[in-house]
């Protein structure tokens, strides 16, 4: 099944290249120039995915990404000429879910986009599954229908939130590392100096009004990982 995708990157010969290669795989293609063209399709279409370069003419790719962030979960990738690490953390910490810099593979970009819609499809309610949820002290977290919701009140999560949450909620009481989670959620080898991982969890527990230094729910076990008890 094909999927719609937003790429928005004023260096054309980029965007054309990636429209490509990703209508090569059988998706559809909404291709602009500008954020404020994005934005408007955003509002007027249902999208599954979206490629954001972080420098943009009119509004910088992290701001266009909190704009949609705001309304929609689907899966962002950002774009970036920028190698620096707070580059990174910025960008997953407003709510994107991936990071490529340029310049870059085509395939390797056509991968990871595969990899993130699997994971988004995967989270989509889907009939004549069995329900499988966890109640966690008033966290509740429903795989089929892809809700989350804290003291009866729903969280507003991307799946790649659902995703670590889940994960960590699946396996209640027990210590999980960051290498473990960022291998089992992102699909990819770990790498030491990976702030992936912290930066979600981050963003996780600012969803939830926790307390970093007392969390209720995500607590971090030093030097090990992370744990749901």
């Amino acid at each position: 099944m094909g999927a719609d995708i937003l790429i928005v990157d004023d260096e054309r010969e980029i965007a054309d290249l990636v429209e490509v290669y990703l209508r090569n795989e059988g998706y559809t293609i909404h291709k602009f120039y500008t954020a404020g063209e994005a934005l408007s399709c955003v509002r007027s279409r249902k999208l599954d995915l979206a490629i954001l370069d972080v420098m943009l003419p009119d509004m910088d790719g992290f701001t266009l990404c909190q704009k949609i962030r705001a309304d929609h979960l689907f899966p962002i990738l950002m774009l970036t000429a920028k190698v620096e690490d707070m580059d990174k953390i910025t960008g997953l910490t407003l709510g994107a879910d991936d990071y490529i810099t340029k310049p870059f593979n085509p395939l390797e970009l056509v991968a990871r986009v595969k990899t993130q819609l699997r994971r988004y499809l995967r989270y989509n309610p889907s009939s004549g599954s069995e329900t499988q949820a966890y109640d966690i002290r008033g966290l509740q977290i429903s795989k089929t229908t892809h809700t989350c919701l804290l003291y009866g009140e729903p969280l507003s999560l991307t799946p790649l939130e659902f995703s670590i949450l889940w994960y960590l909620c699946s396996r209640q009481g027990q210590v999980v590392s960051s290498e473990e989670l960022f291998e089992a959620v992102w699909g990819e080898k770990y790498m030491d100096s990976n702030n992936t991982v912290m930066s979600h969890i981050a963003r996780l527990r600012e969803k939830m009004h926790e307390n970093s230094r007392k969390p209720k729910f995500i607590k971090t076990v030093w030097g090990v990982g992370y744990t749901i008890g």
